[in-house]
């Protein structure tokens, strides 16, 4: 099996996504993953979709968790194969 990608969907001025991203960040030093970073402002879909949720994790296609981040999830989500 490859290496999954996350797709991280944010926002610039953002302090969640920030603590998020770095989170993320330190689970890649244990579990190999590509993380594909979306700004919902860029896209009125994702914005009026995500727009109270961010930061939101998706793995896979299945949206893992959103606002404050479980680690925890996110490892279950990258190392369930």
């Amino acid at each position: 099996m490859g290496i999954k990608n996350l797709i991280f969907y944010t926002k610039i001025h953002c302090p969640l996504c920030d603590k998020a991203h770095k989170l993320l960040q330190e689970l890649q030093k244990e579990i190999p993953f590509t993380i594909e970073s979306v700004d919902i402002y860029k896209d009125d879909v994702l914005l009026e979709k995500y727009g109270l949720m961010i930061p939101v994790i998706e793995v896979d296609g299945v949206e893992i968790d959103y606002g404050i981040i479980s680690i925890d999830k996110v490892k279950k989500a990258l190392t369930n194969f």
